[in-house]
């Protein structure tokens, strides 16, 4: 039947609301489970694709279909991941995907079918994927997690965090799959620009912050269980070799600050550590997870990972197989539905372990219904807005934030004291390169198709931006990685005619429809070119820019005018020619749908960038990996073994200096002080980072790690004093070296102690 507009009383589900007492939960959950089939039992289990249950006819929308009725009638499944993603993978578009309203309608509908029609009348929930905003029509897109990590901003990301879980309840969504923590040390890696960087204590930090900040209205599922983010070969899905000191210290840590910061489900990683997959990884799952962390959400598999241990590890004889392991390892929910709902039935009926093992599993699905209020309000509200969104001021600070000036030689800000010179001196500024004016280059992958009017582009940036009277001339010059259609000389004549150049260079995550996907949902390298060379399934070999982008930087740099050069990208490229030829560099990690502004903000001046790097950027394709914390290896032959830019490092419009540091040894912690001094002519933000050495220790340490990070805003020639608190439980009894500084190769401040 077409669907009708019901309006709910229902409250809009908070994870954070009051629930039931634990006790009386138990109960009820005990009760229902006692009524259930094994059938009923496994497809609480399940949590299969759903953007394929409704159909779109311009506002006309036809839900639930006769797929998903036939899927409910034979195995009523727990819930649904995906029913709002559109992309080029799930075939939809701006026109025939949800936007909001329409959204919470769906959901409304599918809801009401299973009610009426499942005998024990279990509600469903929708998980929708959350790394940088909600994957869905309309939804605000915020910078990819590896711009967010940029901001180095803990009080903002939790603001993000509440914004993105407030739009996906007001959907219908009860899980939102992010943040994504995996520690990318492998640029070459596809995936990097969902992480939050190299760092284990940064990007827990701040996507404990995320979490909080997503479960004041959904539950947060971390992402990706673990050590995804350090691929043999660069693959996506590839092995990872690590040894259990290295694991626990570098690839578990982040996950276990998420955890404390209340996550409420997780999600595993494709990939196998040391030869056992992690979708089949007891210790991971149940010693770890579960036991040493207390962890008592649930565990979703990754779409396919079950699948995997048969197809792709083959450390299962068959799919039955599969599903037994990843049973037996502790993973709750299979996502897709692929295995659980199809193989374990006839299996487990003569399986006490497997059954008791169901059971427990089943509860948690359970529980967690019945802690969100979803029995109680199995509908939502109807929004009574149409698709618009509230957070673009939100989106755009946080752009802001993001931008990395990694070069400066005096050239920015471009108005910087006279306004009125400034705009005669740059009366005219070419705009030139692939990722100046393509919107979906700068929103990064897991993005849904967006109105245009919803995004600014770097050129569009610019000319809001610009003084009255500014001439702002265009050209593309040629594309991220087609050659065919490259036009060097409007690019060149564009910059001869002009006071100043501003090329926009890079890559770009933007899938279309002629690229081929997995069943995962990753795109597959082929014939095809298009702009998109990062994204889950682009893995590279190299770092330098695609295409003819470096020629065309060569060519710009040889008219000897006035060059910016922006980096618009998914992971750190080489940037060695722009740093020679530039007169100043900045990047963004995919900056979201107010990137352009927020760009052109940074670059005439009307904000301070204060934006720093949550990976190294390396010099070469061969020193990978390089991340700071690795002990200092010699120089190579053909160049240093430093990055070209630390971890840690960004320039401001104005200089900081520190000073009065200042330690206290107190029972179970350090108290470590200092006073910054801002000293320049420009009001601004520093981060100020604190960084430990542990001198000797029984293990060979680490160079050193970050323990505390503040971004603070100082006024030109006020002073903050800033204060870390640093735990000493896990420490090792003996000498360490406290830092303080601006990068982890600029140290300001340093002081030996022993604990």
């Amino acid at each position: 039947m077409k669907i009708k507009i019901y309006i709910i009383t229902a409250m809009l589900f908070l994870v954070s609301c009051s629930s039931p007492k634990k006790d009386d939960i138990d109960v009820k959950v005990d009760k229902l489970l006692s009524q259930m089939t094994l059938t009923e039992k496994l497809g609480q289990l399940c949590c299969p694709i759903g953007f394929n249950f409704y159909e779109k006819a311009n506002d006309s929308v036809v839900v639930p279909n006769d797929d998903f009725k036939c899927l409910i009638d034979t195995l009523p499944v727990g819930g649904f991941w995906a029913v709002q993603r559109a992309d080029p993978w799930s075939r939809k578009t701006v026109e025939t995907g949800l936007d909001a309203r329409q959204s919470a309608l769906v959901f409304n509908e599918m809801q009401r079918y299973v009610m009426e029609h499942s005998r024990l009348r279990i509600p469903i929930y929708f998980a929708e994927e959350c790394p940088h905003g909600l994957m869905a029509v309309g939804a605000t897109v915020y910078p990819t997690g590896l711009g967010m990590a940029a901001t180095w901003d803990e009080e903002l990301l939790y603001d993000i965090g509440d914004a993105i879980g407030k739009e996906a309840a007001g959907r219908g969504a009860r899980f939102g799959y992010g943040p994504v923590l995996d520690i990318a040390r492998d640029p070459r890696w596809s995936r990097v620009e969902e992480t939050f960087g190299e760092d284990p204590y940064l990007s827990g930090t701040l996507g404990g912050a995320v979490i909080r900040g997503m479960q004041n209205h959904v539950a947060a599922t971390v992402k990706h269980f673990a050590a995804y983010g350090i691929p043999e070969g660069g693959h996506n899905g590839a092995a990872a070799q690590t040894g259990p000191h290295a694991l626990a210290s570098d690839y578990l840590l982040n996950f276990e600050i998420a955890i404390k910061n209340g996550a409420k489900s997780i999600m595993t990683s494709y990939n196998a550590i040391d030869g056992v997959p992690c979708t089949s990884n007891g210790y991971l799952l149940n010693d770890v997870l579960r036991g040493q962390w207390g962890f008592n959400g649930i565990v979703f598999s990754d779409l396919g990972s079950i699948w995997a241990l048969h197809s792709t590890h083959r450390t299962a004889e068959n799919q039955t197989d599969a599903a037994l392991q990843a049973l037996a390892a502790g993973v709750d929910i299979d996502l897709g539905g692929s295995n659980y709902g199809t193989y374990l039935k006839n299996t487990v009926k003569t399986d006490d372990k497997a059954s008791r093992q169901i059971d427990e599993m089943v509860r948690r699905v359970l529980r967690f219904k019945y802690e969100i209020g979803l029995f109680d309000n199995p509908y939502i509200d109807i929004p009574k807005t149409s698709t618009s969104h509230p957070y673009h001021d939100r989106a755009l600070q946080t752009a802001r934030e993001s931008v990395v000036l990694l070069k400066n030689n005096g050239i920015l800000p471009l108005y910087a004291t006279d306004d009125d010179a400034a705009s005669s001196r740059y009366s005219t500024i070419a705009v030139i390169g692939p990722d100046a004016d393509n919107m979906y280059n700068q929103l990064g992958d897991y993005t849904a198709p967006q109105e245009p009017y919803d995004i600014v582009t770097v050129l569009e940036g610019i000319q809001n931006r610009a003084k009255t009277g500014t001439q702002i001339l265009y050209a593309k010059g040629c594309s991220v990685r087609d050659t065919r259609d490259a036009d060097f000389t409007k690019a060149l004549n564009t910059a001869k005619a002009a006071d100043i150049t501003i090329m926009v260079v890079g890559g770009s995550s933007a899938r279309d429809f002629k690229t081929s996907y997995e069943s995962t949902g990753a795109a597959v390298v082929n014939e095809h070119i298009s702009d998109m060379d990062c994204g889950e399934g682009y893995d590279r070999v190299a770092l330098e820019l695609s295409g003819l982008q470096e020629d065309l930087i060569k060519e710009i740099a040889k008219l000897h005018k006035p060059l910016i050069i922006v980096y618009i990208e998914g992971r750190p490229m080489l940037k060695n020619t722009a740093n020679e030829v530039a007169d100043a560099l900045l990047t963004a990690f995919y900056p979201g749908e107010q990137g352009g502004n927020a760009i052109a903000d940074v670059l005439f001046g009307n904000y301070n960038p204060a934006g720093r790097l949550p990976i190294s950027q390396p010099r070469n394709t061969g020193q990978i990996p390089v991340y700071y914390s690795q002990p200092k290896p010699h120089d190579y032959l053909e160049c240093e073994s430093s990055p070209l830019f630390c971890f840690g490092y960004g320039l401001s419009y104005t200089q900081f200096e520190y000073n009065n540091l200042n330690i206290n040894k107190l029972d179970d912690e350090l108290e470590i002080s200092l006073d910054v001094r801002n000293i320049g002519d420009y009001d601004g933000d520093e981060v100020v980072q604190l960084y430990l050495r542990d001198e000797y220790a029984t293990i060979t340490p680490a160079e050193k790690l970050l323990r505390g990070f503040k971004r603070v805003f100082i006024q030109h020639d006020d002073i903050q004093h800033v204060t870390f608190k640093v735990p000493t439980d896990g420490l090792e009894k003996g000498e360490f070296t406290i830092m303080v500084g601006a990068s982890s190769d600029d140290i300001r401040l340093k002081e030996k102690i022993i604990i």
